[in-house]
């Protein structure tokens, strides 16, 4: 049986790196700023948790095959830090005002003057949306691809979460290492069914390099252990109520937040966050989960080209 081909990219991005913050970012580029104008800014892609900004190859794509020709525009996604290619934080734990920085920081260097169109992927979502809560100014769409939040916490659950950090810091943290490129396409696939093998075979070769003759994922180990800090919803409803950009919601059918959470997150709740966004677009992808960048690239990108403009 011949191997699985990898996707062919339709248009490629230019890889470079940026110093925020004291650490080297990793970007990726589709296009230059003289495709930047003030009715197309420049779109700035943000990945999730254990994910890579190539991650987006597949809706850039997507968006490039519905513009005409000469109407691309310019898209930036990036490596959070302690992912894909960017330097670790250089800390034995990641802190989600950092996330905040390092977007502020990359913004002031690659659109100084101008403001954004600003997509987060989870995470990703979750640190857009808290951003252009405070910083309304820079951001002129934004769009949160399942960006949910997390359960609400008590202060009760305070000492608990302090003892399972500590504990956590004197354990070496791992991911799990694989044998070849291929069983990293195995292990996409296996996270997410949808996921066609030509992708997987394309996308495992962003989300990991081969180290002493075994692929290792590029993900900081430390990102696993147990944020010590408390998730506060009042603090998250409040910034959300400041988003004055227009914002586009975007999510997948078979998305089902209670395999992550059972009940201690309702989607009431969720639904009650939402709700404070003034200027709010829904969108729901058939045939699409979490990976919704992955499942239904040619859908999601219809509909960020109709809320973009």
């Amino acid at each position: 049986m011949s191997p699985t081909p990898a996707y062919v990219e339709r248009r490629t991005a230019r890889s470079e790196f940026i110093s925020l913050r004291g650490l080297r970012h990793h970007i990726l580029r589709w296009g230059d700023a003289s495709l930047v104008t003030p009715e197309k800014p420049l779109l700035v892609m943000l990945h999730g948790w254990m994910d890579v900004g190539a991650s987006f190859q597949f809706v850039v794509d997507a968006l490039d095959a519905l513009e005409a020709k000469g109407q691309q525009r310019a898209v930036v996604a990036m490596d959070w830090r302690g992912f894909g290619l960017s330097d670790n934080g250089g800390s034995d734990a990641y802190w989600f005002p950092d996330y905040l920085g390092d977007l502020d920081a990359l913004l002031d260097t690659i659109s100084p003057d101008a403001p954004v169109d600003l997509l987060g992927h989870s995470m990703g979502g979750n640190v857009v949306m808290s951003y252009a809560g405070v910083r309304p100014q820079r951001i002129r769409r934004l769009i949160n691809l399942e960006g949910f939040g997390l359960p609400e916490t008590r202060p009760e659950m305070a000492p608990g979460r302090l003892v399972a950090w500590l504990d956590e810091l004197k354990e070496e943290q791992r991911l799990k290492p694989y044998a070849s490129l291929d069983a990293v396409a195995e292990r996409l696939i296996k996270t997410n069914p949808r996921l066609k093998p030509e992708k997987a075979r394309w996308l495992a070769s962003h989300w990991s390099r081969e180290v002493g003759g075994q692929w290792l994922l590029l993900g900081d180990p430390a990102h696993k252990r147990t944020n010590p800090i408390l998730y506060r919803r009042a603090e998250i409803v409040a910034t959300w109520a400041q988003i004055e950009a227009p914002t586009l919601w975007v999510e997948g059918d078979s998305t089902d937040i209670t395999k992550w959470w059972g009940d201690r997150y309702p989607r009431e709740d969720f639904e009650a966050r939402l709700a404070v966004v003034k200027d709010l677009k829904r969108a729901t992808l058939t045939d699409a989960g979490h990976m919704l960048h992955h499942d239904q690239p040619e859908a999601l990108a219809a509909q960020l080209a109709s809320f973009l403009g």
